[in-house]
């Protein structure tokens, strides 16, 4: 359904530091950086970019918005969370753990960005028999 996602930075090598560091921690390689200084991640077949605004005004975090990264358990959804926080984002709302939803439990954890775009790391848990 999706092409890509991409999210504005008014810092692009603290926005660099910052995305390698929550993509290394999925098991993804850092950005590759384009023509135009943009930073292009891709990982499972999706592509997820960084750039600043291109009518020049200043980034900002959508607000209501939430880009979810999906991950392969409770133990990867910690270490992004921990490489987030050690590189510049801010832990909001819960601490990770288990949230019940109308789909199942979930196992999820939020960051905000440098720029405060607002970040999720999932992972949906085994049904329970």
């Amino acid at each position: 359904m999706f092409s890509h996602v991409m999210v504005g930075s008014n810092d692009i090598a603290r926005s660099k530091v910052f995305y390698d560091a929550l993509f290394a921690a999925m098991g993804a390689g850092p950005a590759m950086v384009d023509d135009r200084g943009r930073l292009a991640y891709r990982h499972n077949g999706a592509m997820f970019m960084v750039t600043t605004p291109i009518d020049g005004e200043a980034a900002c975090g959508a607000n209501g918005g939430t880009i979810g990264f999906g991950l392969t358990g409770p133990e990867q959804v910690d270490a992004w969370h921990e490489a987030g926080v050690a590189h510049g984002g801010t832990a909001i709302e819960n601490p990770p753990g288990v949230r019940p939803s109308p789909f199942g439990a979930l196992y999820l954890a939020y960051l905000r960005d440098p720029d405060g775009n607002k970040l999720c790391g999932g992972h949906r848990l085994p049904k329970q028999a």
